[in-house]
């Protein structure tokens, strides 16, 4: 895979995932208890044996960088790196303008590798895949453009780029983010969705990004710009990611966590009956920074047991005569007797005193909660202090030290 290079966005602003986001940016928000965002499309690269990544950061990326700096060091290692690239403003003193714009700015990288092939996928969405079949398909149909694409409930679609594609899987029309999004052919309630993932053959890059450099009315996205200006004159094909198959994984699974809905849903994906999404398959290894700590303990009291179902706890979390179930507790999480934790999600380092009760809620690190503090029972009252969704999740934000 010598001749491939992968350029990650990862500056991602992530404004709809805020509190999470009010600290760090969307790639770096930890997930399923031991994770962050951006570790999943990294395992992806590693996994197909594409060790040539750049990751390209911009909004508070320090806890970004330093996890990579810690899990992800490849240094040493010839011709193999993954290098976080903050954002370089060679073309002023500006952020940068679009997801093109971004790689445009970056292009020295690219020259400098001097690959075939160069991968452009964005890092916060929860799914497998080996990149390797996709690039057969992008090769074997000589396309100077390949789009990674997933049915997606029509209702849902203008959240996304939809596609529309021939019978031989070539791009005949895209719309970026629509009012009123198109079906599938003879499938209504269901649309073709980007998942933002291309491959594009390198000088057709190079000379899309200069030109769209030059068009002072481009907005510089691959969305809005890049992808609806070449598909009309060139061979851009459709990847059909369902059709990607790993061994010892049930069938495809993607999640845009884009809103504190979707993110705690991913979660209960995680803890449900039959789970959709594996974190236990050795043939698809998932790597991360794991800090050094001690296994997770549990402990009972004389007056409580502990009792612990389908929950994910993670390596430091100390359990003591307290019921979980359905949950996801991040590193060094204490939770004291007599507490009860249900459809929740910890980020890690967070303390719980004794006799709590806390339901449907997202909390995030170094949170403090006092003894018999109750949480998700009363949405209304929790809405005077803290974020509560749609659906009724509520959000501790980071450094909280609640009910003192």
């Amino acid at each position: 895979m010598s001749g491939v290079l992968a350029m990650i966005l990862a500056g991602g602003e992530g404004t709809r995932l805020q509190p999470l986001t009010v600290s760090r940016s969307k790639p770096a928000v930890p997930f399923g208890g031991s994770y962050r965002l951006v570790d999943f499309v990294l395992n992806n690269f590693i996994n197909s044996d594409m060790l040539r990544i750049y990751v390209l950061t911009q909004f508070k990326s320090q806890s970004l960088y330093l996890h990579l700096k810690k899990g992800w060091n490849l240094t040493g290692i010839s011709g193999r790196f993954i290098d976080p690239i903050p954002a370089q403003m060679r073309m002023g003193k500006r952020w940068y303008d679009g997801t093109a714009d971004a790689i445009y700015q970056n292009i020295g990288f690219i020259e400098l590798s001097s690959p075939d092939h160069v991968c452009i996928f964005g890092s916060d969405h929860i799914y497998k895949m080996d990149i390797r079949q996709m690039l057969d398909f992008h090769k074997e149909k000589q396309a100077v453009l390949t789009v990674a694409a997933i049915r997606v409930p029509i209702k849902e679609a203008s959240s996304f780029g939809v596609i529309e594609v021939d019978e031989n899987g070539r791009m005949i029309g895209f719309e970026e983010k629509p009012k009123n999004p198109k079906s599938i052919p003879g499938d209504p309630d269901y649309a073709l969705a980007s998942m933002g993932n291309y491959i594009f053959e390198t000088n057709t890059l190079l000379g899309e990004l200069t030109s769209d450099a030059e068009n002072e009315n481009s907005s510089h996205d691959f969305g809005r710009d890049i992808i609806p200006g070449l598909y009309p004159h060139a061979p851009v094909y459709v990847y059909d990611f369902s059709v990607n198959q790993i061994e010892g994984e049930k069938g495809a699974y993607w999640r845009d966590v884009g809103t504190i809905d979707s993110y705690w849903q991913s979660h209960m994906d995680l803890v449900s009956d039959n789970p959709p999404f594996s974190l236990y398959n050795r043939k698809w290894p998932l790597h991360t920074f794991y800090p050094p700590l001690p296994p997770a303990t549990f402990t009972d009291t004389s007056a409580y047991k502990t009792n612990v179902s389908q929950s994910l706890i993670s390596a430091g979390c100390y359990i003591q005569g307290s019921k979980i179930n359905r949950s996801i507790l991040g590193f060094r999480c204490n939770i004291a007797a007599g507490s009860e934790i249900s459809e929740s999600i910890f980020l890690g380092d967070v303390k719980i005193g004794e006799g709590c009760q806390i339901r449907r809620a997202i909390i995030d690190k170094q949170v403090e909660i006092a003894p018999g503090t109750v949480i998700g029972e009363n949405l209304e009252y929790d809405r005077q202090r803290f974020t509560v969704s749609e659906s009724g999740i509520v959000v501790i934000p980071k450094g909280a030290r609640v009910g003192f």
